[in-house]
């Protein structure tokens, strides 16, 4: 039986990549070359039918343990129990996501190397870290989203959201919020749902989504930021009570309390959602369709399988799989929302920025004029 083990720089251009393989050819000589060109040719059907004949590595762009991580490890379990194909997942963390990008551009394009990079790995090139575009260069799988989450304690003195938007507006940015980072998700998502209710708030950055979590329970800050799955069995101890999520309706938890979507208090937010930490892997486009192809069919199976929608369920993960030409809107989509986000609070972020022009994504509320750009090919 095959098994799941576990075990600020720039991505490479192809060029670069390409001059890699070039010096590996001439040091091996004429006959060499010709076999390495060999090796080298996107496998046909032929070979995609026996694809794959060794183990698969999905490289984590963050660290072991957290959410990436462990939904993963999770999916890769299910595919390979599902298969039976051998599944090593690996991390590496670095420049949001610009270490595991440029280790996975330099492999092969064989299939054999993921890149598990949450988010459609939207935060790159935004960040200046790479100048892949994502629905572009990669192929990506997503499977569910983790919503974002503000939560309070029960003896904090806002009972809902709007008292925040309303004592926010009384004493701009003195609200304190906890965040997992200065330019990460959760702030991201901070700053959008501040920036739709006209507000500012006071953000404190913490490293990770369970610190920022603890920062709120003791009453480090005022609103505890981070993701519902994080937030939830505080809520159901009733040491937290949610003030507002970014999923696409309310959620009635057994016990009959209700947690609001953000939708149904700031209504322009409403055709966002869901929104969130979106949990996906990508391959290099220039892997046989192929290879991709049976890639998606196993993704679909692991996402339906009972472990994962038992994950789903008790975190409140909204399952959304999306692939092929839905995964390259979504892509873009994702990547316009942060660089506006970020463009328009980069005070608050205090990193260096690529504005929306720089980057040739447009406004979010003109992004479905804008999709397809010029240029943009769908797979297949």
């Amino acid at each position: 039986m095959k098994k799941v083990t576990e075990s600020n720089e720039l991505a490479p251009s192809d060029s670069w990549v390409e001059m890699d393989r070039r010096q590996v050819l001439q040091g091996l000589g004429a006959a060499g070359a010709v076999s390495m060109t060999a090796l080298a040719i996107t496998p046909g059907k032929a070979e995609a039918a026996n694809w794959p004949e060794r183990p698969i590595t999905p490289v984590v762009f963050s660290s072991a343990g957290g959410g990436t991580d462990t939904i993963v490890r999770a999916l890769a379990s299910a595919m390979s129990k599902n298969t039976g194909w051998t599944i090593n997942t690996i991390n590496k963390p670095g420049a949001v996501g610009g270490v595991a990008t440029r280790f996975v551009t330099s492999r092969p394009d064989d299939g054999y190397w993921w890149l598990a990079a949450s988010n459609y790995n939207k935060f790159v090139r935004v960040m200046g870290h790479s100048t892949s575009k994502t629905w572009e260069d990669w192929q990506f799988f997503q499977a569910a989203l983790s919503l974002a989450s503000w939560s309070v304690r029960p003896d904090s003195k806002y009972k809902t959201l709007q008292d925040v938007i309303d004592d926010a507006k009384k004493n701009p940015g003195k609200i304190s919020i906890s965040t997992s980072g200065t330019g990460g998700l959760w702030q991201e998502l901070a700053l959008i749902v501040s920036e739709a209710a006209g507000i500012k708030l006071k953000y404190v950055p913490y490293k990770g989504g369970k610190p920022s979590t603890l920062a709120g329970l003791n009453g480090e800050v005022d609103i505890a930021g981070g993701g519902i799955h994080e937030h939830i069995e505080h809520i159901r101890a009733g040491k937290l009570v949610n003030l507002q999520h970014t999923g696409s309706s309310d959620i009635k938890l057994p016990n009959g309390t209700v947690l609001k979507s953000v939708g149904g208090m700031i209504p322009k937010l409403k055709p966002l959602l869901p929104v969130g930490g979106i949990y996906t892997v990508a391959l290099k486009r220039t892997v046989s369709k192929d290879i991709l192809d049976k890639i998606g069919a196993a993704w679909k199976d692991a996402v339906a399988s009972d472990s994962f929608q038992n994950i789903a369920r008790k975190k409140y993960f909204e399952v959304e799989v999306r692939m092929g030409a839905e995964a390259d809107r979504r892509a873009a989509q994702v990547e316009a929302i942060t660089a506006t986000t970020f463009w328009n609070q980069r005070e608050q972020i205090g990193k260096k920025i690529l504005s929306p022009s720089q980057l040739g994504l447009p406004d979010p509320a003109d992004f479905d004029k804008w999709w397809p750009p010029k240029g943009y090919k769908p797979l297949g």
